[in-house]
């Protein structure tokens, strides 16, 4: 520096510093964020294929093991059965999945989904 009495070196450091600590907050909320979005959609699928399980048994005439067959389903996609409503053609299912990195905030994805029997798939589907 010269022509200076030196007081600004360095000047600098402060607002940069500040600028990659912002950086670096976003980033991992970005980060976070995606990961929750990511947890909500194996939880959708992990409950599209409970459900569409427990219709499969609806549509087989086994509708008292509809609600095992959720179950086993879920725990294959890594997911934990909450709730199963098999009534008449309809099975309607609700999961939860464990997400380690979102545990700071509930560590939990939710999924529900609803799949119903054609009436002339019951026991034996004809070709449409």
């Amino acid at each position: 520096m010269t022509g200076g009495d030196g007081r600004e070196r360095g000047s600098t450091a402060l607002p940069l510093l500040a600028v990659v600590v912002i950086g670096a907050v976003l980033a991992g909320g970005a980060a976070r964020l995606g990961g929750a979005v990511v947890a909500r959609a194996r939880a959708d699928t992990a409950a599209d294929a409970a459900a569409l399980a427990a219709a499969d048994m609806l549509a087989l005439g086994r509708g008292e093991g509809a609600a095992a067959a959720a179950a086993e389903t879920a725990s294959a996609n890594g997911a934990r059965l909450v709730r199963c409503a098999c009534v008449g053609v309809s099975a309607t299912v609700d999961v939860e999945l464990s997400v380690p990195v979102l545990a700071a905030f509930g560590g939990t994805a939710r999924g529900r989904a609803r799949a119903v029997v054609r009436p002339e798939c019951i026991v034996g589907c004809a070709d449409p």
